[in-house]
């Protein structure tokens, strides 16, 4: 997910810090040490991270937009100038209206606050901001909680008891509970010098940073990946005692199946896998082997040159049509598909699916699926022109029976008229007039619906007596028989208003 650093440059960060007898820093200066360090690492690890770089003081500057060239963001760094007071808020306006520029309000995004602690001086500081939150209207609304799902980390240059001397601490924890909470305040350990802001950093890069590895297995292949970006872990709602689940670093391929099968499943996050080459052989050079190491190629070059699996599956499943379905962890599935970016350019991609046994109907349980050489005839026919997919549930669906819903006055006035009118039509319609009938009994029986008896009752014995002298006698009958068996049914008595039970028509000796 992209990242914004938001550098405070007010001159509460030009403080000096005495580091044992040598020249004095910065502040400022521990934290673009800090920032250095932590551009490098990406630079390694995190090559595919957007970052962006901002100033803030009393106003915010957008010193580097969203890129991949953290060159471009260290020299950025070393350039960055003193400005005058703390103003947390405007910058996270600024926060806001970038990244919804650039990725919109659906992408999650990193934000990194860098700053010293000091929340600024009256109106415009995080103090003020703090205190009037319930006093302001939509138009001044405060900037947090973000409108795009977001992670806020705040690093102090300073240490934790200077923090809690003032009420610096108990205000970014309130900002980072605004935010939603979902990320951490790391403080420096000790004496503020080079050593402890690099610590601090590198809590930050275990913590949010770090490259997820793992091994992808296919019977006796095996490739080691990086996926990119690092799964998050997932909690289960519907387990009584939700526990945050992780995805596995032995990722273990199960079997593959077509694309068409597949379709487009709903999925919690999709990620990139990556090779990584990984060197075992190291050659000893002695002392003359100085020339023909020059003439040596480098190691990207070696690793481009070796066999792996991983290249080797994302080109079969280019090829073939086909997904990978990939086992996460215990009862987690997800799947590997080639996806192409260009014409030219493809990418083996990841997507995860929700935890559980059978996270796609259609396919039916996982653990079910098997081998097609282990079918007595092939499910996809000898010319592919079937296919076993989707698997029909033992159960029918709820919402493929013919169910009765009454949501509007009019679906109800619409049934009984339906009913009055086959009941003018007896006994031509005597089968649809009971068919009907007992479509309209059962949902009434469902919903409790026992006045609706009664009145329908009340209506078919209104209809007999309106019945022409040309009427069928049989008519007069039918009609007093539903409406009787009508009434029983709406006293609620366990033998009439049984749900199972349908009214039959009353045999006659009349013939049409």
């Amino acid at each position: 997910m992209p990242t914004v650093v938001l550098m405070d440059v007010s001159l509460s960060m030009t403080r000096p810090v005495s580091l044992d007898g040598s020249e004095e820093f910065q502040r400022k200066n521990l934290a673009v040490h800090g920032l250095n360090m932590l551009f490098e690492h990406m630079a390694s690890n995190y090559r595919l991270e957007f970052t962006a770089l901002m100033a803030f003081s009393s106003l915010w500057e957008l010193l580097v937009p969203f890129t991949r060239d953290y060159n471009a963001l260290q020299e950025a760094l070393s350039s960055v100038e003193d400005y005058d007071k703390t103003c947390i808020e405007s910058a996270l306006h600024g926060v806001s209206n970038l990244v919804q520029q650039e990725w919109g309000s659906a992408c999650p995004c990193q934000v990194m606050l860098i700053t010293d602690g000091s929340l600024g001086i009256g109106k415009g500081s995080l103090r003020h901001s703090l205190q009037t939150l319930k006093q302001r209207g939509d138009d001044k609304k405060f900037p947090l909680p973000f409108p795009f799902p977001t992670k806020l980390y705040i690093m102090c240059i300073a240490n934790a008891e200077e923090l809690q001397m003032t009420d610096a601490m108990n205000n970014l924890e309130e900002l980072l509970r605004l935010s939603g909470g979902d990320g951490q305040i790391f403080t420096m350990e000790g004496p503020l010098c080079m050593k402890s802001v690099q610590a601090m950093f590198g809590r930050l890069i275990d913590y949010a940073y770090s490259p997820f590895h793992a091994v992808l297995h296919c019977g006796n292949l095996s490739s080691d990946v990086q996926v990119f970006p690092r799964p998050e872990p997932i909690v289960v709602d519907e387990e009584v005692e939700p526990m945050p689940r992780t995805v596995s670093t032995d990722l273990e391929i199960v079997g593959f199946i077509e694309i068409s099968d597949i379709s487009s499943p709903p999925v919690i996050s999709r990620h990139l896998v990556l090779p990584i080459a990984v060197n075992k052989d190291v050659d000893e050079v002695g002392t003359g082997a100085t020339d023909e190491l020059e003439e040596e190629p480098s190691a990207s070059q070696m690793a481009g040159k070796s066999p792996n699996f991983c290249v080797l599956l994302h080109g079969s499943l280019k090829v073939e049509g086909m997904i990978a379905l990939v086992q996460l962890g215990t009862e987690w599935y997800g799947m590997l598909y080639s996806q192409a970016d260009s014409k030219k350019k493809s990418n083996l991609m990841m997507s995860l699916f929700e935890p559980g046994s059978e996270p796609l109907p259609w396919l039916g349980k996982i653990t079910h699926l098997g081998p097609i050489s282990e079918a007595a005839e092939n499910p996809y026919g000898e010319d592919d022109n079937k296919s076993p997919f989707p698997v029909q549930p033992q159960v029918k669906r709820s919402y493929a029976q013919n169910v009765t819903v009454w949501i509007k006055a009019s679906g109800l006035q619409t049934d009984v008229q339906k009913i009055l009118r086959n009941a003018r039509k007896l006994p031509d319609k005597t089968q649809t007039f009971y068919k009907e009938l007992n479509r309209l009994r059962k949902a009434a029986l469902a919903f409790g619906f026992w006045e609706l008896l009664k009145g329908v009752a009340d209506l078919l014995e209104r209809e007999c007596t309106l019945l022409p002298d040309s009427a069928h006698p049989d008519a007069a009958f039918q009609l007093s028989h539903a409406a009787q068996q009508l009434k029983l049914a709406s006293t609620g008595d366990s033998q009439y208003a049984a749900f199972d039970h349908n009214i039959a028509p009353m045999h006659t000796d009349f013939s049409s």
